[in-house]
């Protein structure tokens, strides 16, 4: 079933582990795969190009359909595979709701965080400003306190509650790219439990980004965060 789908991903990439995660969830292994490198510039090549314009990673296929934006393509694998591995959507009203709000804030917490850490690479030199920067720290700051809180006071160790759903796909992978630059466990206990306990969880142990085995943590860019 997983022959007729096709990923190309990038190691470390958050969108292209949901995907990952997603599939290792569906039991959908033995997929074909390619993994790319972001530092040659390999997701700008051809074979992605042809396939996403936007010369960006993940690109996935499955028969002749193309889904590159990570969230269409983990809710596409729940969908058409809902009986296959683990549900991911709740079948409780009011968990199927709080699971599509937290799967759906994540981007929120993607995008502070990016602005954060990729302020440098993306911004030119001229035009840095050291207002922007302490902004978009305050701004990541107040979203992890966020998060901290919910999962304070969730009524499950998941992030809509009791079971693993697709809001724990969607985000487990923003969250370990945090403590990856060394955000602090002590001043986030709830966050760093949450990520600790999903380590050993099969299908985020599969797939977790080879790079990140290979080499140590970033430098401590989210460490006074």
């Amino acid at each position: 079933m997983a022959k007729d789908m096709t990923l190309l991903w990038g190691s470390g990439s958050p969108p292209c582990w949901r995907i990952q995660i997603a599939l290792e969830e569906k039991k959908l292994q033995g997929y074909n795969q390619k993994l790319l490198s972001f530092m040659k510039g390999e997701h700008k090549s051809k074979q992605v190009m042809d396939m996403n314009p936007r010369g960006q990673l993940p690109v996935f296929k499955h028969k002749d359909y193309v889904l590159n934006e990570s969230y269409a393509a983990c809710l596409y694998l729940e969908n058409q595979f809902g009986g296959q591995g683990d549900k991911l959507v709740p079948e409780c009203p009011a968990e199927q709701a709080m699971m599509y709000q937290r799967m759906f804030e994540g981007l929120a917490l993607n995008q502070k965080m990016a602005d954060v850490i990729y302020y440098e690479w993306k911004v030119p030199e001229g035009e840095r400003h050291d207002s922007a920067v302490k902004r978009n720290r305050e701004a990541l700051t107040a979203e992890i306190k966020l998060w901290e809180g919910y999962l304070s006071k969730g009524p499950g160790p998941f992030l809509a509650g009791k079971t693993f759903s697709l809001a724990d796909v969607a985000v487990y992978p923003s969250i370990a790219y945090l403590y990856r630059f060394q955000l602090s466990e002590d001043r986030y206990p709830k966050l760093a439990a949450y990520y600790n306990s999903l380590k050993e969880r099969p299908s985020i142990k599969t797939s977790w980004p080879p790079t990140w085995l290979e080499t140590p943590d970033e430098t401590g860019k989210l460490k006074d965060i």
